[in-house]
């Protein structure tokens, strides 16, 4: 299994050893593919910033992703961890399934409002991929001695092309606080990205350790969505850019034998 911060769709890759880990037994490339990047920022976003623990509950945007499904399997393995997981309502019953409690239709509702109605005072934890105005609600819906997470800033890309005023409006709406009023409210703000932990690499190998260890005893498993070819990296990106894909899309150099087989007859 193979750590880089780009550079990967390619046949051939170089990169340094200590970016490189073995697989556990019994797991299939595909596995190893979905593996490091989305479980080691569930792992680091909801162990080591996170603190989660059992009895908590914790908010989880996109969690029909990749980083999604790893966190709702990492939580599961936290005694009574209560999940709230935004998702499109096609993917509702998926979610149910791998241990959400609450699915929110953030299409048709407003999660923030959808939490309270659950939980009046909030949650311990908001995974926020997202960015913008929506950073903004996670910090209000978290309980005190709540955690915030922020990843990501999926409100940038609003569909096939680039559109400037999304994005100048994501940037106008971006979440800020100063150190005086975090005093006041007794919550924490953290940021997470794991591309800029190249050089961290016993604090990385470590979690990625533990995660071998998880998959080995059956308790987490890398979720597929689809397998593509890189003939058809476009539609791949599609099928995410969509958001219809539950769990990880995987690009691999050839077309799965078993579709090769079909073409041939």
């Amino acid at each position: 299994m193979v750590l880089a911060r780009s550079g990967l769709w390619q046949e051939v890759v170089n990169v340094p050893a200590s970016q490189t880990f073995l697989m556990p037994e019994g797991m299939s490339f595909e596995e190893a593919a979905a593996l490091l990047v989305n479980y080691i920022t569930a792992y680091m976003i909801l162990f080591d910033f996170g603190n989660l623990r059992p009895n908590q509950s914790v908010l989880i945007h996109m969690a029909a992703g990749g980083v999604g499904t790893a966190a709702i399997q990492l939580c599961k393995t936290i005694e009574n961890v209560t999940i709230f997981g935004t998702a499109s309502a096609s993917k509702h019953d998926s979610l149910k399934e791998s241990g959400v409690a609450h699915p929110i239709d953030y299409r048709t509702m407003d999660y923030a409002e959808e939490v309270r109605k659950i939980s009046p005072k909030g949650v311990d934890i908001v995974l926020d991929p997202l960015g913008g105005s929506d950073t903004s609600k996670a910090f209000n819906l978290l309980k005190p001695m709540g955690k915030l997470i922020t990843y990501g800033v999926a409100n940038l890309l609003t569909g096939q092309k680039k559109n400037l005023m999304a994005m100048a409006k994501t940037w106008w709406n971006q979440f800020s606080i100063n150190a005086l009023q975090l005093l006041h409210h007794n919550k924490a703000v953290c940021g997470y990205h794991l591309g800029y932990m190249d050089e961290e690499f016993e604090l990385v190998g470590g979690v990625v350790a533990k995660l071998v260890n998880l998959y080995s005893q059956g308790k987490i498993k890398p979720k597929i969505d689809s397998v593509w070819p890189f003939d058809q990296v476009a539609d791949a990106m599609k099928q995410m850019q969509e958001k219809k894909n539950v769990g990880k899309v995987i690009l691999v150099p050839e077309a799965p034998k078993e579709e090769s087989k079909k073409e041939e007859n």
